[in-house]
């Protein structure tokens, strides 16, 4: 006889608290993931906007584009699969919620 088990949800309220000045935002217009050895790293960075216009300016001039572009590192999370699984959860719950709302008309 095979036994049901049922999962129940129970919320907790966490609280992060801040160290040095990890409560500030910071800005990241590129990401990236790799995953070895059952962890994720994830890493966010910024690349120079004119740097990716200039990029763009070159493909649709036909002078080809740079096999490289360098911008800044501004943050490198490592993570275990299982919270790559929650956050992937929570922010396909984000996009779903910005999916529902109206737009706005001008």
């Amino acid at each position: 006889m095979a036994e049901t088990v049922e999962k129940s949800v129970k919320t907790i309220n966490v609280t992060l608290r801040p160290i040095d000045r990890s409560n500030q935002p910071v800005s990241a217009n590129y990401s990236t993931v790799g995953v070895a050895q059952g962890i994720a790293y994830l890493d966010f960075g910024f690349l120079e906007p004119a740097q990716l216009a200039g990029v763009v300016r070159n493909v649709q001039s036909g002078n080809g584009t740079t096999d490289e572009l360098e911008g800044t590192l501004v943050v490198r999370l490592a993570m275990g699969l299982d919270v790559v699984q929650r956050l992937q959860q929570q922010l396909q719950q984000v996009l779903a919620g910005l999916h529902r709302q109206p737009t706005m008309k001008a």
